[in-house]
């Protein structure tokens, strides 16, 4: 009877939707109560003798505790990171460095290109920076963008949020395809080569082919990324200056990255180098940067900068709080032991290994909402069937480089309510529960079918 974990979880989330849509009951509030509501279901379960007993047991005390520490560490990896990279953003909004980057841009590549340029700005961000901080400073670029071109904003963010997810999932030195290329014991040379060819026709197809299908893509721009004023030329920052700053995270910790294959671990050195490029850190030296060279440094009151931070941080609390109900939701969820119920009904197939590892890796990211979870738990699914315990090679006809990638498409695939990605597109982005998922849900599984696609078009002519 273990599948009633999954009718559980599905009921917890029709739950959420429904109270969301319907009824206009505020998201966070819909999280918590699903989150509840799957936690005495499987409490019932238990009692039923339908479920076995987890470690630890379950219980009133036992829910709260889970949703509690759900909502916690989840906050507590994430929260300043969405908070300061908000407060960039407003500043480059406020200060007209996001007017500036985007009508040089158009200037440079022509309204015709512009898309071009998001998508290359997209995929370095998605490469460089942890996602959250990436897409936090795509966000107000793309609105600023698709404002001096005079087109829907979403046109633009679908091809460009397409790219720096497409980038983050598929290539070192992100943390989901480093654990992949060590667990399939891949070469990572060949992951970038055969990531590229993936990844263009992964971002043609979601950026250019799935808007045209999507119908009316004109959203009102959102009201955390409209400038109070219209800022005057001669009042913003260099077109250098604006791309500095919002870099600056990136530049930190590829520079740690890089400064890390020549230190000795253990070190004083090591350690203040990881403490500098760790994202956190990283993010509040560029937060101070942007008080400095949009604020102070374009003659304008410390007072207007603190104003511009109190305007980031309550345009954002809420999407925070949504997020860490996400998070509480997906730790109920991780705890009912979904990952391994599916892990166990996957495990005994002979299928593909390449429709494998993705099929695995999406059905246990639409439970957790975990892209690194999700793809390190199919890769020891995986693993275990086609690498040979003795030497560590893959069995015959099995490419590393190749698997690697089809784990990675399936970690970014289709996205809901217990994913943190999803509430920071919707919140920023200020859409419906329903239009999130018309958007971010629709392009990131075209980004997962796409990139499967081609991973088995290219199985076709490389074997391991």
């Amino acid at each position: 009877m273990e599948w009633v974990h999954i009718l559980f979880v599905v009921l917890g989330i029709a739950l959420m939707l429904f109270l969301n849509i319907k009824f206009n009951v505020n998201a966070m509030l819909a999280l918590l109560l699903a989150t509840l509501f799957i936690g005495f279901l499987e409490m019932g379960g238990i009692a039923l003798g339908w479920l076995p007993t987890p470690e630890g047991g379950l219980n009133p005390a036992v829910i709260l505790e889970t949703i509690q520490t759900g909502f916690g560490s989840t906050l507590g990896s994430l929260a300043i990171i969405v908070v300061f990279g908000a407060v960039i953003g407003k500043l480059m909004v406020d200060s007209g460095a996001a007017n500036q980057i985007a009508e040089t841009l158009i200037a440079r590549f022509g309204i015709r290109f512009v898309k071009i340029a998001m998508v290359i700005a997209g995929s370095v961000f998605g490469l460089a920076m942890f996602y959250e901080v990436a897409f936090i400073i795509m966000a107000p670029l793309i609105v600023a963008v698709a404002h001096e071109a005079k087109m829907p904003f979403m046109k633009i963010a679908i091809p460009a949020v397409a790219a720096t997810t497409t980038a983050h999932s598929l290539f070192v030195p992100q943390p989901g395809p480093v654990a992949l290329v060590e667990a399939y014991n891949a070469d990572t040379g060949m992951v970038y080569i055969y990531g590229i060819l993936v990844a263009i026709p992964t971002i043609a197809v979601t950026g250019w082919v799935l808007p045209r299908l999507l119908g009316n893509l004109d959203y009102p721009v959102p009201k955390l990324l409209q400038a109070e004023n219209e800022v005057p030329v001669s009042m913003r920052p260099s077109f250098g200056i604006s791309m500095l700053v919002p870099l600056i995270p990136a530049i930190i910790m590829i520079g740690a990255t890089i400064a890390n294959a020549f230190l000795v671990e253990g070190t004083t050195v090591h350690m203040w180098v990881n403490f500098v490029g760790s994202p956190i850190v990283a993010i509040s030296l560029a937060m101070i940067a942007a008080f400095y060279f949009f604020g102070t440094a374009r003659r304008r009151s410390f007072e207007w900068v603190m104003d511009s931070f109190g305007g980031a941080v309550k345009a954002i609390a809420m999407v925070v709080l949504i997020i860490g109900a996400g998070g509480a939701l997906k730790q109920m969820i991780i705890a009912t032991g979904i990952g391994d119920y599916i892990g166990t009904l996957m495990s005994g197939s002979s299928a593909n290994p390449y429709i494998m590892a993705w099929l695995i890796t999406v059905l246990i990211r639409l439970a957790t909402g975990q892209g690194v979870v999700s793809a390190m738990t199919a890769a020891g699914i995986i693993g275990s069937a086609v690498i040979d315990p003795a030497t560590g090679q893959m069995v015959a006809g099995v490419d590393p480089a190749l698997l690697v990638l089809a784990t990675a498409a399936g970690s970014n695939t289709l996205t809901h309510v217990n994913d943190a990605s999803f509430w920071l597109f919707k919140g920023y982005f200020d859409l419906s529960v329903k239009d999130t998922l018309k958007t971010w849900g629709l392009l990131e599984l075209c980004n997962s079918l796409v990139g499967l696609g081609v991973v088995l078009l290219l199985s076709l002519f490389v074997g391991g």
